[in-house]
């Protein structure tokens, strides 16, 4: 019987096994932040221990830096101790920092694969749980916890139990106008937060391998949402031609040799997984969530459904809570629903290819008269990037407020906040109570239905925009 792929890059990183207990992984790539980092390196300092590996340890400030004004002390008081702090350490530990303003910062989760820091066949972690984005290389990557981060920094290992494996198939191509947020929204809607609990999704199928590195990037990110502690998708030439040339990545005969073993990662033809989950691609169109987590979602051209048409009573009252917290009533178009507040970013869609996609629906236009639109670049280089395309001043001709890199609007921990009772349509991962900010209501969406939804102040598609004559 063969081995999936995150079989072998499990098998392959086991530093002890033993009966009735935890495999002991050796740990290829840490990354910190300001935020989860703190009680870590005070554990450390406590049992006096160094950090066993700081030239396999990155730090970068991201999670609680704001997106102006940034050449200024920060004026949250938490905010400058966290950060502070992680400065601190990092000095203390000989620990990489990546600086707020850095012609590298930016999220972690975009930092790293755009250095080739990310690779195939690793094992990556970190104290954000959408550590699972860089799966999309072939890499088991996933969030810890605190006294997890203190371990790996101590050890640069990490007792974990095995995870069970779900393959998930992505059958056919996408029409037109669909994109990877579309296609995971539809994926939880399906199996719900919970459908992933306990396992690695690994994602097949023509419509994954259609997809750009960016795409693949989007779909392991909120892998997740699903309850899945990582994503994966095999590497191929797709992930190769991405990474040959970054910063970080093997050169001559290294990268041949890289190349070739990453190829080998992929799953057996006869490897057999624990669950598998399967999704006609052309049946997927623009998806919006209308609750209050990833699995409330709705095509676009639905409506908000009805409580009482679900089946199970934990259920029908999940879908009353939401609504009461939403402001929306059962039936509503999603098409009617205003918002107030656009944010196009995070470590979900905040990268150059998120930005060109707006900014292709954007072009000409104008947002809303009383909208505020925010577009945060996910990183330094993909600000840089997108200056140097003019998409930028596209975003800036449009009304909407460009900014410097930060995981910004995405979670209620910074500056960048959606004020109680206003309404936001949002690129990121997470629409919870109060994600956005106290009393704010989420609801997730693509960057090219971000950009559309700017334009008419109603959740859209671009498509909404060419029918009523305001389009391309």
């Amino acid at each position: 019987m063969g081995y999936t792929l995150a079989e072998k890059v499990w098998n392959s990183h086991i530093v002890r096994h033993a009966d009735g207990k935890p495999d002991l992984l050796y740990i290829d790539l840490h990354l910190v932040n300001e935020v989860t980092s703190p009680q870590a390196f005070q554990g450390l300092a406590l049992a006096g221990r160094k950090v066993r590996r700081p030239d396999l340890t990155i730090a970068m400030e991201d999670h609680n830096v704001p997106t102006i004004g940034i050449d200024k002390p920060i004026a949250d008081l938490t905010s400058r101790l966290q950060v502070q702090t992680l400065r601190e350490n990092c000095a203390t530990y000989g620990i990489n920092l990546f600086n707020m303003g850095g012609t590298e910062q930016g999220i972690v989760h975009v930092v790293g694969p755009q250095l080739g820091l990310t690779q195939p066949g690793m094992t990556i972690v970190c104290g954000d749980s959408h550590t699972s984005t860089h799966g999309a290389f072939g890499a088991l990557a996933f969030g810890i916890g605190t006294s997890e981060a203190e371990h790996v920094l101590a050890t640069q290992t990490l007792p974990l139990q095995p995870f069970k494996t779900m393959a998930v198939n992505i059958q056919g191509r996408l029409s037109p106008g669909v994109t990877s947020k579309d296609v995971i929204l539809a994926l939880i809607a399906q199996i719900g937060t919970g459908g992933g609990q306990g396992y690695v999704l690994e994602y097949r199928g023509d419509a994954i391998k259609d997809m750009s590195m960016e795409a693949r990037m989007t779909i392991c990110n909120m892998s997740v949402e699903a309850g899945a502690r990582a994503g994966l998708i095999a590497p191929d030439t797709t992930t190769l031609d991405y990474l040959r040339g970054k910063p970080h990545t093997p050169v001559g005969d290294e990268w041949n040799a890289a190349s070739e073993y990453w190829l080998s990662l992929a799953s057996d033809a006869d490897a057999v997984y624990d669950a598998e989950v399967t999704l006609s691609a052309e049946s997927i169109t623009p998806f919006v969530t209308w609750g209050t987590n990833p699995a409330q979602a709705v095509p676009i051209s639905g409506s908000v459904p009805d409580p009482d048409d679900y089946s199970e009573e934990r259920e029908r009252s999940a879908a009353k809570k939401s609504l009461a917290y939403m402001g929306l009533e059962p039936g509503t178009a999603m098409r009617d629903i205003p918002v107030d507040i656009v944010f196009l970013g995070s470590c979900t869609n905040g990268r150059i290819e998120d930005l060109r996609a707006a900014a292709a629906v954007l072009a000409g236009h104008r947002i809303k008269d009383g909208l505020q639109m925010l577009v945060v670049p996910g990183s330094m280089k993909v600000k840089a990037q997108a200056e140097a395309e003019g998409l930028d001043q596209v975003f800036l001709d449009a009304g909407a407020e460009w900014r410097f890199a930060g995981c910004s609007m995405c979670l209620g921990m910074n500056p960048d906040q959606v004020p109680a009772g206003k309404r936001c349509a949002s690129t990121s991962n997470r629409n919870f109570e109060g994600r956005q900010g106290r009393g704010s209501m989420t609801h997730l969406v693509s960057p090219p239905v971000a950009a559309a939804t700017a334009i008419r102040g109603t959740i859209s598609t671009p498509s909404d925009l060419r029918k009523i004559g305001t389009g391309k």
